[in-house]
């Protein structure tokens, strides 16, 4: 499969399954999921970062157990929105993704999404520093998914309209 653009996975991914949300970092990756009708996002698990095909391998085992038909990956873009190293080595692990698991995928921007979510996680759940970074990632990926979803949704209705 390849990466494709946002608008284009609707028409791509079956109908019925869900969207993976992947907040790529250096040390672990952050996996969430969206319900069946694409309106949801909600953190899964952190999957700690080892070597690539046991990366690959972790994240196909979650695509066959939560029913997935696409993925989702936060792009981190500079906040001038230029592309830098992690950009080049996030397109990097989803071309070797998708290669290793034969299914759509899109990027979202993820400026700031872990900033909020440590904000979030602070002022609202009040968690400690230590479970803040239990649950970060994963915290993350979900943010990162909710956008999509909602881009999504917003999409489809203007093209109702």
């Amino acid at each position: 499969m390849s990466v494709n653009q946002l608008t284009d996975i609707p028409h791509m991914v079956e109908k019925g399954t869900r969207l993976i949300g992947l907040d790529l970092g250096t040390r672990a990756i952050g996996v969430a999921t969206s319900d069946a009708t694409w309106t949801v996002a909600t953190p899964v698990r952190t999957v700690i970062r080892r070597r690539l095909a046991a990366d690959l391998q972790a994240l196909a085992a979650l695509t066959g157990e939560l029913q997935a038909g696409g993925f989702i990956v936060g792009l981190p873009v500079q906040m001038d929105g230029s592309e830098g190293p992690r950009c080049q080595s996030v397109r990097q692990f989803v071309r070797d993704l998708t290669r290793a698991i034969p299914l759509p995928a899109a990027f979202w921007d993820e400026r700031l999404s872990t900033a909020a979510v440590e904000r979030t996680l602070i002022a609202e759940a009040d968690l400690s520093r230590k479970r803040r970074k239990q649950v970060v990632d994963r915290a993350a990926a979900a943010w990162i998914l909710q956008g999509a979803l909602d881009a999504l949704r917003f999409a489809a209705a203007s093209d109702i309209d």
